[in-house]
């Protein structure tokens, strides 16, 4: 600890060096006498004495002269002396000012106080003193910042109360428990409100994009004149391959009434409050959008219902109305991701229609889901008015094998490709249909005959126990349609298109088909 070895002054003001940094850090050296000397130890602990009064043993450093109630300060034999980072040689000392004896000798802090007054440091002098000393130290900017940090938590423990103590730190605890709690409701709301509306926006956004799918009279003239020009390219193959083999011809001819073409819809409700999602719509009932332009949806009001429509293809299997298709054709819901998030936030699908036509018959008829397999992309479904003669088609006894001929049947990009078939005068008459929605489409190309499949010919590249891949032409719509043999047996359920494989695409060998068929109790010839 510093000393002083002077005698009291009879000035109305006393003076003190605040030792901040080193050994003696938190002490005080009173100053008094009217020259003082001051050295530095080699443990770089400060010494104050009256000149001349004794001899300092590590030579005098700084030496103080009395100036009325303070003292004015100069350094003494080239020894190196620093008033508030400013290295001088002599100063008139003012209240406040830090003080640096040396090179490495320590902080002090110059102060005059009234005569007997004792030294009190508060919280706001102990941030302070490591504020000053960041600030004119000139020791390396991370050593600066440790040291004051390590000095501040030295003169909280050690020169404050226990009960102040304890309190800061309660204070301090139950400030971050606070902000802390703050922090994560302001994040669990934010993903909330993030989550419902991304949730519905992105339903909102598959269903815009499904309307942009959807058939207008707009998109019937432009397919009026494509026809005008040439035929799809659908139609092309299937007359192409027709040409090629009368056996194909015979096949395709054969399986053409088995093959259905399915239509539905479905929707969400709400599983708690048993609400249907449903568009929103302003007082006169004209639906609303988001910025983005997508349609806003709700759980409450009175809208239409947010329907989601799908397609897809089926054959029928056995003669009590037993169709085999994908999974993800029966259950749409499961292969769209964009509609995970709602399943996920307690919405539950529903179908709201689901129904099938067939070749040559002019009315649909409902179908229902009677099993799904577990294992593999199958569903088999059951025509819930079951149509005399209906005729059905073989599954194959003989596994497919590499080089194999297959014939792909189904209804490819659904609607579109029956309707690019029908002919100008056809589509003229839909153009002017004002009623034309999703529904009434089908209903017309039914009546006019014009529900009719597809086919692609091509060879099987590789077959598994879990798939069989062959390269016939076929795109979304198509999944669930029959891959037959020469014979006009199916080895396979079509169920995916891989592009990136030079249009190769995967079907479900039979064997998964009949354990379904087994599992549900359908029998099959």
């Amino acid at each position: 600890m510093a000393e002083s070895k002077s005698g009291a002054d009879t000035t109305t003001a006393t003076v003190s060096l605040e030792i901040l940094t080193g050994p003696a850090r938190g002490t005080a050296s009173w100053l008094s006498g009217a020259t003082l000397d001051v050295s530095i130890n080699p443990e770089d602990m400060i010494r104050v004495a009256e000149a001349g009064s004794e001899p300092l043993e590590n030579g005098v450093v700084a030496r103080l002269h009395r100036s009325g109630d303070s003292y004015e300060i100069e350094a003494l034999d080239d020894n190196a002396l620093w008033i508030n980072g400013t290295r001088i040689d002599s100063k008139q000392l003012e209240q406040r000012d830090l003080i640096e004896f040396g090179d490495q000798g320590p902080l002090t802090r110059y102060r005059v106080h009234r005569q007997g007054d004792r030294i009190r440091r508060s919280l706001g002098d102990m941030l302070d003193d490591c504020i000053d000393y960041t600030r004119v130290s000139r020791k390396p900017r991370f050593a600066r910042l440790q040291n004051a940090v390590r000095d501040l938590s030295y003169d909280f423990v050690l020169q404050t109360t226990m009960l102040f103590r304890v309190s800061v730190i309660v204070a301090l605890v139950v400030l971050g428990i606070i902000t802390y709690q703050q922090y994560r409701s302001d994040i669990q709301l934010q993903r909330q409100a993030e989550s419902s509306a991304d949730r519905l926006e992105d339903f909102a956004r598959t269903l815009t994009r499904t309307n942009q799918e959807a058939l207008r009279p707009a998109d019937l003239s432009k397919l009026r004149q494509e026809l005008g020009h040439s035929l799809s390219d659908a139609a092309q193959r299937l007359e192409l391959l027709e040409k090629r083999s009368a056996a194909s011809t015979r096949i395709i001819a054969d399986a053409t009434r088995s093959v259905v073409f399915l239509q539905g819809a479905y929707a969400f409700r709400d599983v708690e409050s048993d609400r249907v999602l449903r568009y929103e719509v302003d007082d006169e009932g004209n639906p609303l959008f988001t910025l983005r332009g997508q349609p806003l949806l709700t759980l409450e009001g009175k809208g239409e219902i947010a329907e989601r429509p799908f397609t897809g293809t089926a054959f029928v299997v056995s003669k009590s109305g037993a169709l085999l298709t994908n999974r993800h054709v029966a259950l749409p819901w499961e292969d769209d991701t964009r509609v995970e998030a709602l399943i996920e936030s307690g919405m539950q699908p529903f179908l709201i229609k689901f129904v099938a036509y067939l070749p040559g018959i002019r009315t649909a008829f409902p179908v229902e889901l009677l099993q799904a397999s577990d294992d593999a992309d199958l569903a088999l479904l059951l025509c819930t008015e079951v149509l005399d003669d209906l005729p059905w088609l073989k599954l194959s006894d003989r596994p497919a094998e590499p080089g194999d001929e297959v014939i792909v049947m189904g209804y490819p990009t659904g609607l579109r490709a029956m309707l690019a078939q029908t002919g100008d005068s056809f589509l003229a008459a839909m153009e002017e249909d004002e009623s034309l929605d999703f529904w009434t489409v089908a209903e017309r190309l039914a009546q006019a005959d014009y529900i009719r499949p597809l086919a692609s010919r091509g060879i099987v590249g590789q077959r598994t126990a879990a798939t069989v891949v062959y390269d016939a032409d076929t795109t979304h719509g198509g999944s669930g349609g029959p891959v037959l043999d020469i014979n006009g047996h199916a080895i396979a359920i079509n169920t995916a298109i891989i592009p990136e494989y030079g249009g190769s695409n995967f079907g479900i060998p039979v064997e998964h088909a009949r354990r379904l068929l087994e599992a549900a109790g359908v029998e099959i010839e």
